[in-house]
């Protein structure tokens, strides 16, 4: 019990050293003075780890933050100080609980690459198989974890500070964060994330992903076979290696595609860096933070691309409320037009200059101003997008993303279509219909014997009825303040016929209060009708 109360007293005391930190950085950058897009990232950046995995977040949640702040946010850097060698190879043998020579041949002390979670080193085993060694940061689970407490706690002061009823809630983006980062940091998972991948991609042979060494692999080390390749945007290496750019960047697309619309399950981060080509094949590295979409999600957006291509704003609503969900009243009529409005700005628009990212946006963004929450996968989902169609504007800007995905769908709906399937289906349809068509004059029957009795309910819901609604209960409000304004006056006057004490300038005291709240109401009411006209 005393162990527990010094051990409580420590966490205190680590949290408040933390909070200082964390001022001493927001001092640092000024934010006092304003906070804009390059001044966040910094500012996140020099928070450390936890805080460059929320800004990571954030960036593919346009639906939180402005488009500016996400484009920001999204250069994000990940490099970290490398740590030293000898901390590495602890790290190795603690797990292994041998030498780390009774496993490696050699381990390169220059590490190939230092991000804020882990850091990657080539290596060789002693079988000879070059490979990479993935090697968790020790103790960052307990320092993330404790920025998290810390994050949480200032989310619950902000909202009983701030009594916002946005739809969006920190604390849930910090719930998905939190979610990210600890599956990034059990390699375990994404070893399995490499197998299923693989598993999914086995029949497409322009694609590969890294053979994983399961029985060196642990919670906090991945053992990788050594990809020696080209980075897809190193395009003069890939020219000179005699390779049809073009055509590398049209099946990144097609992938892609098929990660979203078939699978389900989708790279999250495709950056550049984590795309190679080897042996004329792509290579997906880094598959620790990946999307998932459920058939739902996926039939949904595959219904805003055919409501795009007709320009269909009564389907493209249809998909926006089933890909999202509704946390507030939602005006119909008002999201009909907003949505009306942005498909006029394609109108004219050639289908294959349209970004697929911007679209995406586009729709969070409605979501978000008409109470719609946006599930997690489709915040991946958009920033994957938005990502892969930047990579393919640099390796074919001919070739359109969105096309891609329109002819995908195409196929993919032919690929699915079965005459029988079909048949089957109208058959049970016209059968629930002609049950239903049979029952129709019992349930009319019923309706009217109701009606007769007194029992009849009408629920009358009636759009865009809010803001008349509302004005109706600020006039009932003032009626009501001014007729206790005419009461306090009259009441108060009663009041001053009698000799009452104590007095205030020869008017009984209960009386001047009387006057006193009269005229505060009553400038009330005039600044109130002064302001609505």
């Amino acid at each position: 019990m005393l162990g527990d109360f010094f051990q409580n007293k420590i966490d205190e005391a680590g949290a408040t050293a933390r909070l200082r930190e964390m001022v001493a950085v927001l001092r640092k950058r000024d934010v006092v003075r304003g906070m804009t897009p390059d001044k966040l990232r910094m500012v996140l950046e020099d928070l450390g780890p936890t805080f460059v995995k929320l800004g990571q977040v954030m960036s593919m949640r346009p639906d939180f933050l402005p488009p500016e702040y996400c484009d920001e946010l999204m250069k994000l850097q990940t490099s970290a100080k490398p740590l030293p060698f000898s901390v590495i190879l602890d790290v190795i043998e603690s797990e292994y609980n041998r030498r780390w020579e009774k496993v490696f041949q050699y381990i390169d002390e220059e590490a190939l690459g230092s991000a804020s979670i882990a850091q990657v080193h080539r290596a060789v085993l002693t079988t000879g198989e070059k490979v990479v060694v993935k090697v968790q940061r020790p103790g960052i689970y307990e320092i993330m974890s404790k920025d998290i407490v810390l994050l949480k706690r200032a989310a619950t002061l902000l909202k009983v500070v701030s009594r916002s009823q946005d739809v969006i809630d920190f604390n849930m983006v910090l719930d998905e964060m939190w979610t990210i980062a600890k599956q990034e940091m059990d390699f375990l998972i994404e070893a399995d994330h490499i197998a299923e991948f693989e598993h999914l991609n086995r029949d497409v042979d322009y694609i590969a992903c890294p053979q994983v060494y399961r029985q060196l692999s642990t919670q906090h080390i991945l053992v990788m076979e050594s990809v020696e390749g080209i980075q897809i945007d190193d395009f003069e290496q890939l020219k000179t290696r005699g390779y049809d750019i073009n055509q590398l960047g049209r099946r990144l697309g097609e992938n892609y595609v098929k990660q979203i619309i078939e699978d389900g399950f989708f790279h999250a981060d495709p950056h550049p860096g984590n795309i190679w080509i080897r042996n004329g094949r792509i290579v997906w590295l880094d598959l620790g933070m990946v999307g998932r979409l459920s058939a739902r999600d996926r039939t949904a957006i595959r219904k805003a691309v055919y409501a795009l291509a007709a320009h269909d704003a009564f389907e493209m609503k249809a998909a926006v409320l089933a890909l999202g969900v509704v946390r507030g009243k939602v005006n119909h009529t008002l999201l009909y037009q907003d949505i009306d409005a942005m498909l006029s700005q394609y109108s004219t628009l050639d289908f294959s200059e349209l970004q697929m990212g911007v679209l995406t946006r586009q729709i969070m963004n409605l979501m978000r101003v008409h109470h719609i929450g946006c599930p997690q996968g489709l915040s991946m989902f958009a920033r994957g997008v938005l990502t892969v169609e930047g990579v393919m504007r640099l390796c074919c800007p001919k070739i359109s993303f969105v096309e891609i995905f329109a002819k995908s769908l195409a196929v993919d709906y032919k690929k699915n279509f079965n005459w029988r399937d079909e048949v089957d289906k109208a058959k049970r349809e016209g059968l629930m219909l002609l049950r239903k068509s049979a029952q129709l004059p019992e349930q009319i029957s019923d309706i009217l014997k109701m009606t007769m009795s007194g029992q009849t309910k009408v629920n009358l819901d009636v759009t865009g009825s809010e803001e008349p609604l509302r004005k109706l209960d600020q006039m009932i409000n003032k009626i009501i303040l001014a007729v206790l304004v005419a009461a306090l006056l009259l009441g108060s006057s009663t009041i001053c016929t009698t000799q009452m004490t104590p007095k205030i300038m020869e008017i009984p005291l209960l009386g001047f209060l009387g006057y006193l709240i009269a005229f505060i109401l009553s400038i009330r009411i005039i600044w109130e009708i002064h302001k609505g006209r």
